[in-house]
């Protein structure tokens, strides 16, 4: 049933504009440097006074590649040029969105994304073309199943999927699999595809076999796919977009009736399968939003509509055009995104010169039961790129930190980190990517991507894009300040 504009606003009466979501929820408070942030962490800091965030200062690393607080230390699981499948080919390149499930004898199983556009032979390590895996042979791109023993050390590494176009991020299922989004929307003949791309694709982490014959999960439609989360108790899927010109949507896709979602269900889809809408948010007057960077205060709380989408597969028209302006909602750089206290987190990387107005970076939350949006954190303009301390930009993706708060990749300008926030908003540096990719005088530092824990948290996996390479970090977290 859909959320009224009268009964949000009724609704919004009663609760005030500070609906606050019991649980980790509270992890999300307004960040340093944020719009309207409040006295105190980083912010302190930097005014002089004391405080004990996080793990300590990080310290530099003497191979140049992840500087990490003391006592912390880091393992190379993967490294694109080095490492090696095991049917004798490189690991690919441009690592991305990955996921970590439950392996034996303590270990770690992760699917891992390929983020590669465009034709094979623009890339010197591409996704390997592992018969019976392809889907379009003249595609980079794909995924890849590694998998560690305890604390990170590689067994193997094979593919999962290949012939596909910039796998950017996903998400993983209740049922153990994981969902590769690409971030495209060529077509047959575009960039030398020979298949149409900009799909969601099914990997199986544990069953190779499952993987073999990859058809993408049309229902979900044709965009450029991001993060994917599950409802397992209503059946839903959630989905962000990061497109510009227009910028892009957040989409719901609802199962047909009698749907259940398991191993292997969602190949069995017609291409038309289910129902795929886009959101609108309004505010408490009723007024539709037009874009999420319209919100800047930590708390700002909107009703949320859905709006069936024309044309999924957007056979003319790009499904983020398919909407006249008074019909949608739309955001920048729709990224990452997870599941928890029963709904989806999602993050609005930055907004620039195509959106009303600028930030560095939002964290949202929408309530299915109270059909709501809750803006949790809002980053400024970041003033100082280059710094560790409280100034972070470009959230992209997240996860939540078994030992409290969430860990995030930073995908900003300048210096790139993991930084986390502790249960009342503050934020730290984890660790620092010390890759640099250009010249002492103009240096260049790849984003972090595919950051997750292992099922027993001791390990937290994350990625530097470029060149590739997956890291398995780990440490005393319990003693994270606070």
């Amino acid at each position: 049933m859909e959320l009224s504009r009268r009964d949000f606003v009724n609704r919004s009466t009663l609760l005030g504009a500070g609906v606050l979501i019991a649980g980790s929820a509270e992890v999300l408070a307004t960040a340093p440097g944020a719009i309207a942030a409040p006295a105190g962490g980083e912010a302190a800091a930097a005014q002089g006074a004391p405080t004990a965030l996080g793990y300590g200062p990080l310290v530099p690393d003497p191979d140049g590649i992840l500087a990490l607080p003391e006592g912390f230390r880091y393992e190379i699981v993967t490294y694109s040029g080095r490492t090696t499948l095991d049917t004798g080919e490189s690991t690919p390149s441009n690592h991305d969105g990955t996921a970590a499930f439950k392996g034996r004898h303590g270990g770690t199983v992760l699917v891992n994304n390929h983020e590669l556009k465009g034709p094979r032979a623009n890339w010197k390590y591409p996704v390997p073309l592992l018969e019976g895996h392809v889907y379009d042979p003249a595609a980079a791109g794909g995924c890849t199943v590694v998998e560690v023993r305890k604390g990170g050390k590689q067994v193997t590494e094979w593919v999962g999927i290949a012939g596909t176009s910039t796998n950017c991020a996903g998400g993983a299922t209740p049922w153990g699999t994981w969902l590769s989004g690409e971030e495209t929307e060529d077509k047959a003949g575009q960039n030398g595809m020979t298949k149409d791309h900009g799909y969601v694709f099914e990997v199986d982490p544990y069953d190779r076999e499952a993987n073999r014959d990859p058809k993408p999960i049309k229902a979900f439609g044709r965009y450029a796919h991001e993060a994917v989360v599950v409802d397992e108790r209503r059946g839903h899927v959630y989905l962000t977009e990061d497109a510009s010109k227009p910028n892009g949507l957040l989409f719901r896709w609802t199962p047909p009736a009698g749907f259940e979602h398991g191993k292997g269900k969602l190949r069995t889809l017609a291409d038309d399968a289910g129902v795929l809408e886009a959101f609108k948010v309004f505010d408490k007057q009723g007024k539709l939003v037009d874009d999420l960077s319209r919100a800047t205060r930590p708390g700002t709380v909107y009703g949320v509509d859905w709006v069936k989408v024309p044309d999924r597969d957007a056979r003319t028209t790009p499904v983020r055009k398919q909407f006249k302006d008074g019909e949608i909602t739309r955001a920048r750089k729709l990224e990452g995104m997870w599941w928890g206290d029963e709904g989806v987190y999602f993050v609005s990387s930055y907004a620039r010169e195509e959106s009303p107005l600028q930030h560095d970076g939002q964290v949202w939350f929408y309530s299915p039961a109270r059909r709501t949006l809750t803006l949790k954190v809002i980053l400024g303009v970041n003033p100082d790129v280059w710094a560790d301390r409280g100034n972070f930009d470009g959230p992209d993706n997240i996860t939540v930190s078994p030992h409290g708060g969430l860990i995030i990749a930073e995908d900003g300008e300048g210096q790139q980190h993991l930084f986390g926030t502790t249960e009342d908003g503050r934020t730290y540096a984890l660790a620092r990517n010390e890759l640099n990719l250009g010249t002492a005088d103009t240096p260049e530092f790849s984003e972090f991507t595919g950051v997750t824990f292992s099922h027993d948290g001791h390990t937290l996996f994350a990625n530097i894009q470029d060149p590739g390479i997956m890291l398995a970090i780990t440490g005393p977290w319990h003693r994270c300040g606070r």
